[in-house]
């Protein structure tokens, strides 16, 4: 199968609203990751590289707006290099506002190289009711790639008393290993599907988890984790795992993940888990 184009800010569609892209760009350089390259433009950038465990880069994405309104189009480029390690999360929660007709675009191309190992976590996505949104990720793997990810999306504002009676989302993963397309989902939930007993009954976060390489001591571990748990599931796809979560509250799904990603680390990305300084603040 022939690779698609992947997805940056030269062939998106013509944005409506304010364009952002951030490129960044992971090598391995006198024995620890480095930030190597770095563009950005409009509003996203990053903060200085941390090294809390010596030789991983871990790095924190800045929207200073603080949320995507509609015919906003925000792209993210990341790209590992040989040999480097790099975790990449969010100082805070991302919001999508709600819409007035037009969609809200998000675009995220991760590009891990052999022998590279590359960790995408942030916190999670507030869309806001009557928000429209579109959201598309690409991940390419070489062989010998490591990687760990998740998407968290918290729909509607429970505190506030804001469900998701209106409003819409795609969510798509596309994952190829060697320049083959191995994996494809889609996400799709609008009002219907939020009630829904075959969507997500009424539960205001949902979540999907991917790590690779994966076997079966990995999905042990987390279905050890996972017990009787109600709203929590995982599964291994050839050396693909993938766990979901439902749950009444975003942060309870985001420390259920965080725990997951404790114990898949050490097989996975072959590192002891060290999280980021910003998860306790």
């Amino acid at each position: 199968m022939k690779p698609e184009t992947p997805n940056t800010a030269s062939n998106l569609p013509q944005p409506l609203g304010w364009q952002a892209q951030l490129d960044l760009g992971f090598e391995h350089k006198h024995g620890k990751t480095v930030l190597a390259h770095r563009r950005h433009l409009g509003p996203l950038t990053v903060q200085r590289p941390f090294y809390p465990e010596g030789e991983v880069c871990h790095v924190y994405v800045l929207h200073p707006p603080g949320g995507v309104v509609a015919g906003d189009c925000l792209a993210i480029n990341i790209n590992a290099a040989s040999n480097s390690a790099a975790l990449v999360t969010t100082p805070a929660a991302g919001k999508f506002y709600r819409s007035d007709g037009k969609l809200a675009r998000q675009q995220l191309v991760l590009t891990v190289a052999a022998d590279a190992s590359l960790e995408w976590l942030p916190q999670e996505t507030i869309i806001y009711e009557g928000a429209k949104v579109a959201a598309d990720v690409r991940l390419e793997l070489a062989a010998g790639a490591r990687f760990v990810g998740w998407e968290i999306l918290a729909l509607g504002r429970p505190a506030a008393q804001e469900g998701f009676t209106t409003g819409e989302i795609g969510m798509n993963w596309h994952i190829f290993r060697a320049g083959e397309l191995f994996y494809r989902e889609r996400l799709s939930i609008d009002a219907g599907a939020f009630a829904a007993l075959w969507g997500l009954n009424g539960h205001s976060a949902c979540g999907t988890l991917f790590a690779y390489p994966a076997t079966v001591v990995q999905l042990a571990a987390v279905q050890e984790l996972i017990g009787e748990s109600a709203g929590r599931g995982v599964t291994l796809l050839d050396d693909l795992l993938i766990c979901r979560a439902l749950d009444d509250h975003a942060d309870r799904l985001r420390d259920f993940f965080q725990s997951v990603w404790r114990r898949l680390r050490p097989g996975v990305i072959g590192r002891e888990a060290c999280a980021p300084r910003i998860w306790a603040t």
